[in-house]
């Protein structure tokens, strides 16, 4: 929980009704996102998470403004996010990403003082420090605070020369360098050891706690999401399908989907294993009705049409779920039940 509780000024930043298309080589759409509503308060951590192919990684792009909206908006402090070179680098100032893979993330050639000054030279951080730091100091300190000590040490160092740990924690130091209001981390430490991770993910905790930085964290991992977020949104083929708090969603899920992903990770014991068939659909040909209804085992199982809702699963599109407000599953099924029940 953010310090003092759940935040609940307005969000530090949102996406409204957001859709993302790409052409493919045959000249289809594809809808990477199709109308994805999402806030993140300051201060606050928000696990994005989903299989493969659910759209979350183009979400987080999306957010830090490399990929431009097909449709909707992304605003920053309830304003638009300005994608010209200069609105960008001036949100690239408050915002920054941490990306899933620190060896190909990190430049070969440059030492480890050369990656976190990068960003305090393009932002003349230096020059505008309220305390005279210089740009050694300020360097010094981010390495420091990402828990690389003594830092002095690293500064002439090279990549290929740092474990798994310590390049991504390289990365959150060039990040931190730059005194964000919000980092967006994709998968930061799918590529770990398990020690490593339990290190990078108490260090993103303590900078929230001492920083009030807010966190965006990317992953298919619904452990790690439990052990860190304050929020969840359940993607799936490029729309969240469920949100809400962290304990809502992973101790009462009401969207099948959820529910599955839940039922194969080794810290939620209450639920029966669920095994989902097929992969997640072409983006380029989206189901009718709810995009989830070909793999729902809720529906192979007999209970959707038990509830008297299996054609409306098969041919009624479900709403956008708005971003902020209760626990909510864009689900006929969880239309038609109890709230306090979990989907099965």
């Amino acid at each position: 929980m953010p310090p003092g509780g759940l935040l609940v000024s307005a969000p530090l930043l949102e996406a409204r009704g957001v859709g993302v298309d790409f052409v493919t080589r045959t000249g289809h759409a594809a809808h990477a996102l199709d109308g994805v509503d999402l806030s993140v308060n300051a201060g606050e951590v928000l696990a994005i998470v989903g299989e493969s192919g659910s759209g979350k990684t183009t979400l987080a792009r999306t957010l830090m403004g490399l990929e431009k909206p097909t449709r909707g908006e992304i605003l920053f402090e309830g304003r638009p996010l300005d994608h010209s070179f200069r609105g960008l680098r001036a949100y690239r100032s408050r915002v920054q990403m941490v990306l899933q893979d620190a060896a190909g993330s990190l430049n070969p050639r440059q030492t480890v003082y050369e990656s976190v000054a990068e960003g305090i030279r393009l932002h003349k951080r230096a020059q505008a420090d309220p305390d005279g730091r210089t740009e050694a100091d300020l360097v010094a300190a981010a390495l420091a605070e990402a828990g690389l000590r003594p830092p002095e040490r690293l500064f002439l160092r090279y990549p290929h020369e740092l474990s798994g740990g310590q390049q991504q924690r390289v990365l959150i130091a060039g990040a931190l360098a730059l005194r964000p209001e919000l980092v967006l981390a994709d998968e930061p430490v799918s590529s770990l050891d398990a020690s490593i991770r339990g290190e990078i993910l108490a260090l993103l905790l303590k900078l929230r706690q001492d920083l009030g930085m807010g966190v965006v964290v990317v992953t298919h991992d619904l452990g790690l999401a439990w052990n860190i977020a304050d929020r969840i949104a359940v993607m799936y083929l490029g729309r969240v399908v469920e949100n809400g708090t962290t304990e809502e969603v992973l101790t009462a899920p009401r969207h099948p989907y959820t529910q599955a992903l839940l039922s194969v990770v080794p810290e939620i014991e209450h639920l029966r294993p669920v095994v989902l068939t097929g992969e997640v659909p072409d983006p380029s040909r989206i189901p009718s009705g709810c995009r989830f209804h070909p793999r729902c085992p809720a529906l192979a199982d007999g209970r959707a049409e038990a509830a008297g809702v299996a054609e409306a699963c098969r041919t009624q599109p479900l709403e956008v779920l708005p971003a902020t407000g209760d626990h909510r599953a864009a689900c006929h099924l969880d239309h038609v039940l109890s709230t306090t029940e979990p989907v099965g």
